[in-house]
């Protein structure tokens, strides 16, 4: 009997032995440099920007190596501030990150969001895009001095849409427009639609005489010539879209977006390393470049402290704007 016991001890200890350990805990950790557990919560619905870039990003993070299974989830709501709230509160949390950009910066402004981004640990600003001015390829606007001619003789049937709420950069781009050509703000019907998804249905759907949004949003239905690009916002042309600058036809706006991450606060010195460590290899990988090219997006990469500074000139930047346009006390 004793020399059973003996034996069926030894075979528990060797399976014991044969068993890897759990790496990072039961929620993440790292293992041989790979992330591992990491979510990025999108705050719009999928189809808009923040969700084209996490979940571009999230294949690139995996196939290159820089982390392992990616999980990408969407909790749309005020623009992207019921995400923030969400960020804000997983105080401690190293292995959320939140897909964000300038429109979040301006909705909470917009709609008094009490969690801001200087609450957040920012982890790195990735990407910069122009934004597009688009009409339906039936659209009886076919240059930007044709639209631009109809929406101030009447602006308010002219509807605008953009895929973010008011304070976003699809609300701000045809804000700066219409000043531009003298239009006053109250003038101008600007619908909000959720992210880009429902942005390009209400487009195609003729509800709106135009929309705006960024050029990685519509690229493919533009290229299919299903909608026709009427001008681009950036200061120079984009390589592959025959379409005018605002600037070169009369208009005198120059306006990107741009787009980053953020985590939540609270973080410690390790977790926090941890996540700008797995973006910086993120922003190094050939996974990553391609996807750059793939989207028409321009390479705009700040590292964690380069990108906190950042984050507060725009914040003053976007409340000095919204307070001209009257949208902002």
């Amino acid at each position: 009997m004793r020399n059973r016991t003996l034996l069926v001890v030894a075979a528990a200890i060797a399976a014991l032995l044969l068993v890897p350990p759990l790496v990072g805990g039961l929620t993440g950790g790292q293992e041989g440099g790979q992330l591992r557990g990491l979510r990025l919560l999108v705050p719009n619905a999928p189809g808009g920007g923040y969700d084209i870039t996490a979940r571009t990003a999230a294949k690139a993070m995996e196939r290159s190596g820089v982390a392992g299974v990616v999980e990408v989830f969407n909790l749309p709501g005020a623009g992207g501030t019921v995400g923030l709230g969400r960020t804000v509160n997983e105080s401690g949390n190293d292995r959320l990150v939140m897909s964000m950009g300038l429109g979040v910066v301006g909705a909470v402004y917009t709609n008094s969001a009490p969690a801001t981004l200087a609450d957040t640990t920012p982890i790195a600003r990735l990407t910069q895009e122009t934004e597009i001015i688009v009409v339906d390829k039936d659209s009886p606007y076919r240059s930007i001095g044709e639209l631009m001619a109809a929406w101030k003789a009447n602006p308010g049937g002219l509807p605008v849409g953009g895929g973010s709420a008011p304070g976003g950069p699809d609300h701000l781009a045809p804000m700066l427009t219409a000043k531009a050509i003298g239009l006053a703000p109250r003038q101008v019907n600007y619908i909000p639609y959720d992210g880009g998804g429902e942005l390009l249905a209400a487009v195609l759907g003729n509800k709106i005489a135009f929309g705006v949004s960024g050029l990685s949003e519509f690229a493919d239905q533009a290229e299919a010539g299903e909608l026709r690009v009427l001008a681009v916002t950036a200061p120079e042309r984009i390589p592959g879209f025959d379409a005018p600058t605002l600037r070169e036809s009369g208009v005198d706006v120059s306006f990107t977006n741009w787009r980053g991450m953020v985590a939540p606060p609270g973080l410690s010195g390790e977790g926090a390393g941890e996540l700008q460590a797995a973006f910086r290899r993120l922003h190094d990988s050939p996974e990553w470049k391609d996807a750059l090219a793939r989207n028409s997006w321009q390479d705009a990469y700040l590292p964690a402290e380069e990108f906190r500074a950042f984050l507060a000139a725009e914040n003053e930047r976007v409340a000095g704007v919204l307070r001209e346009l009257g949208l902002a006390s």
